[in-house]
């Protein structure tokens, strides 16, 4: 009895240890991509109150559905079509965001809801169409299930912190949003390419080196209104800097 207890506990040696780290920090770089994407789905409700709440009940459904695609993932992976329809939906997404009419700043932004209930799902099936690829690259990693569900775990909790702070980041960087839907096409591109041909993917430190370098450029330049606001916080913390201390004239030493 003991014995098929140790044999279905999780093997906690330094092999498997190393592993879990390069799982999570695995999800922790993909997720990047997919917190941008569900960042710019919240922010389509108009209370910021409204927008946490999207995140926080659509991730926990999406990490149910995560969990789930897990633990059937090799059953999925022999349908190819799984994979089309998440090359398809992403790639709509892109397509959706850069044919929308430009705001007021000249960028495009994503869609817009009237109510919390239509941001949910969009939310969730955004989560599972990145799923397909970061689940497949884990289970290629490693076959150890308790690994990869560890790894999804720690990945779902940081996506949310990422999109809460991205959130944020959109109102005050111009080509960020930009910058992260192109990066959900470049996850789009792979999972398509998968299903053509899996010797056309590129490799993974490819995906990685891109989307750094797009993130580079997403943060590169700041909105008019975030630059207005830095420089008022700056000239008041130093309400004196702009004041001019004029010497004394021998006239006025005089007179004192």
């Amino acid at each position: 009895m003991l014995d098929q207890f140790f044999d279905a506990a999780p093997n906690l040696g330094a092999d498997n240890f190393l592993l879990l780290l390069v799982l999570v920090a695995l999800e922790a770089v993909l997720s990047a991509d997919n917190a941008i994407a569900l960042a710019s789905i919240a922010k389509g409700l108009e209370s910021p109150k409204i927008q946490q709440q999207a995140l926080n009940i659509g991730l926990i459904i999406a990490f149910v559905l995560r969990i789930l695609l897990i633990f059937i993932a090799t059953w999925v992976l022999k349908f190819w079509q799984f994979e089309l329809l998440g090359a398809l939906y992403l790639l709509w997404l892109v397509f959706q965001h850069f044919s929308s009419e430009p705001g007021s700043d000249g960028e495009h932004h994503g869609p817009r809801f009237s109510s919390l209930w239509q941001a949910i799902p969009v939310i969730c099936l955004t989560d599972l169409a990145f799923s397909l690829d970061s689940v497949t690259t884990a289970i290629a990693i490693s076959d150890e299930t308790w690994l990869v569900v560890t790894g999804a775990t720690i990945g779902i909790i940081t996506l949310r912190f990422m999109a809460g702070l991205f959130i944020r980041w959109l109102d005050e960087f111009l080509h960020l949003e930009d910058a992260g839907y192109i990066t959900v096409g470049l996850v789009g591109m792979r999972l398509l390419l998968r299903v053509v041909n899996e010797d056309l993917v590129p490799p993974q430190w490819l995906l990685i080196t891109s989307i750094t370098l797009l993130f580079v450029w997403g943060f590169s330049k700041r909105t008019p209104e975030a630059v207005e606001i830095a420089e008022s916080q700056t000239t008041a913390l130093n309400p004196n800097d702009s004041e001019v201390v004029l010497p004394e004239s021998p006239a006025q030493k005089s007179e004192v």
